[in-house]
C-alpha cells in the first residue's frame, strides 16, 4: 500500500493499481481508515428485559446447587419447568454461565493416561518375534 500511496501523486490511481495488482477498493478503504480518527468501541447497552443482578445470582445459585451441579443448563431449565418454576431461558442460563467463565462441560470428565508405546527388548535369541503385513498388488 505504501508503494501505491507514494506513486499516486505522479501516476493516476487506476493504471497504478492495475499494474501492481491491487484492487482500487482496497486502496480507497486503506486511505479512509488512515484519515479517520481511531474510535474506542462504545459499550453495548443493557437490554431493557435483561435479568437484574439478583435474578442472575438466583439462576447461578440454582445451577451451582448440589441437585444440578453436573447437569446441563437445558436439562436444568426443563426440570424446573416440569416443577412449574421458570427462572430464565436455556440460552440465558448458558449466557450467565459463560459470563462467569463456566461455559464448559459441567460433568466430570475422564482423563486418560498418556499412551506408552510398548517396547520389546530381547536379551537373547528367539525371545521377540514380529511380523510385517505387506500389500501385494495383483499383476
Amino acid at each position: 500500500m505504501q508503494a501505491v500511496e507514494g506513486m499516486t501523486p505522479r501516476v493516476p490511481t487506476a493504471p497504478l493499481c492495475d499494474a501492481l495488482s491491487v484492487p482500487r477498493a482496497t486502496l480507497y478503504r486503506h486511505r479512509e481508515r488512515a484519515r479517520a480518527p481511531a474510535r474506542e468501541p462504545t459499550p453495548r447497552p443493557t437490554p431493557a428485559r435483561a435479568l437484574a443482578p439478583a435474578e442472575r445470582q438466583q439462576v447461578l445459585d440454582v445451577l451451582h446447587s448440589n441437585r444440578f451441579v453436573d447437569t446441563a443448563p437445558a436439562e436444568v431449565v426443563a426440570t424446573l419447568m416440569d416443577e412449574k418454576k421458570y427462572l430464565c431461558s436455556v440460552r440465558t442460563a448458558y449466557r450467565i454461565l459463560a459470563a462467569e467463565g463456566e461455559g464448559r462441560e459441567r460433568r466430570n470428565q475422564l482423563t486418560h493416561p498418556p499412551y506408552v508405546k510398548p517396547e520389546l527388548l530381547a536379551t537373547g535369541p528367539n525371545q521377540v518375534w514380529s511380523w510385517d503385513i505387506e500389500r501385494h498388488e495383483a499383476p
